[in-house]
């Protein structure tokens, strides 16, 4: 497993989710309806958590003493909710598209799942 690229990856979603949250402060704010850029925003804060979460995962599952099988689900799981949720969040308030709203709930799901194998991963350290 590369978990330097993981965490460079979640450095770079970090700074995605900075870019998109000023974009939505600065460019949306103006042209889109209050319900929405807080749904802009909901999307952006967990971006840029779950982006942080990445890269504390990834410098763990870096460690030899930790289960490589379970932090490596975990940092797939954290990938995967930052495109389920927060992407479908964006891509939602851009486009209107409300069948976006019930992918973003997998999102969900794959953050809990992902923490959940991060802590098994830290709990079967050797």
């Amino acid at each position: 497993m590369n978990w330097r690229l993981h965490a460079a990856m979640g450095a770079i979603y970090a700074g995605l989710a900075v870019a998109l949250g000023a974009f939505g402060a600065h460019v949306l704010e103006e042209r889109i309806a209050a319900d929405a850029m807080s749904t802009w925003e909901t999307a952006a804060r967990y971006h840029m958590y779950h982006a942080l979460g990445l890269i504390l995962t990834a410098l763990v599952a870096g460690r030899p003493e930790t289960d490589g099988r379970l932090s490596a689900w975990a940092l797939r799981l954290m990938h995967a909710g930052i495109w389920l949720f927060a992407g479908s969040l964006y891509i939602l308030v851009l486009t209107g598209a409300g069948w976006l709203g019930a992918v973003t709930p997998l999102g969900g799901v794959c953050w809990v799942a992902g923490w959940g194998f991060a802590a098994a991963s830290l709990l079967r350290s050797r």
